[in-house]
C-alpha cells in the first residue's frame, strides 16, 4: 500500500502537467527507500523499480509499457492498470500469498538500492538509448534549467575541473 506522501507527490506532478514517468517516479523512489530501510529486500535494482512501477499503475498512473517488454510484463502491467479502474473495494489479496511474498522479499539483500547499484542501472539503461535521444534529453534539461541554473551548473563544472 503506497504511503499518503507518495500519492500526494504523484498527484502534484500530475497537476503540474509532468510526464507519467515522473508521476511513477514517486512510487519507485518509495520502493527504493523501503529496500534501504530494510522493510524488504530486492534481488536487483530492476526488481525494486518493477515493484514501484506496479504500485504506480495500481494507483492510477498511466505508465506505458516499454516496446521491448516481455509478454509476462505486458500482462502484469495490464492487470495493474485494470486494478486501478475497479470501483468500490478492491479485491482483498490472499493473506497467505501476501505473507509468502513478504517472506521471500525479506530474504533478499538491500544492496540493490545502494547508490552504486542505482548508478549502474541508470547508466546501463542510458547506454541502450541512441546517442541522439541522450543528446536531445541533455539539451532539454539545459533549456528547462533556466539562466540561474545554467550559471550555477557552469560554476560547479569549473570548480570540478580545477580540482
Amino acid at each position: 500500500m503506497p504511503e499518503k506522501q507518495t500519492k500526494a507527490k504523484a498527484q502534484a506532478a500530475k497537476k503540474a502537467g509532468k510526464a507519467s514517468s515522473t508521476q511513477a517516479g514517486a512510487y519507485v523512489h518509495e520502493e527504493i527507500e523501503h529496500v534501504r530501510e530494510g522493510k524488504h529486500g530486492a534481488k536487483s535494482t530492476k526488481q525494486a523499480i518493477a515493484i514501484g512501477l506496479s504500485k504506480a499503475r495500481r494507483a492510477g498512473v498511466k505508465a506505458p509499457v516499454k516496446k521491448t517488454a516481455t509478454k509476462a510484463t505486458r500482462k502484469k502491467a495490464a492487470q495493474d492498470s485494470a486494478a486501478s479502474h475497479r470501483k468500490g473495494a478492491a479485491k482483498k489479496a490472499s493473506t497467505k500469498r501476501s505473507a509468502a511474498t513478504k517472506k521471500v522479499l525479506k530474504r533478499e539483500g538491500t544492496a540493490a538500492a545502494s547508490k552504486l547499484a542505482l548508478s549502474r542501472q541508470g547508466k546501463a539503461a542510458a547506454r541502450k538509448r541512441p546517442a541522439a535521444s541522450r543528446s536531445a534529453a541533455a539539451k532539454k534539461a539545459a533549456q528547462t534549467k533556466g539562466v540561474a541554473g545554467r550559471k550555477s551548473a557552469a560554476k560547479k563544472a569549473a570548480k570540478t575541473r580545477a580540482s
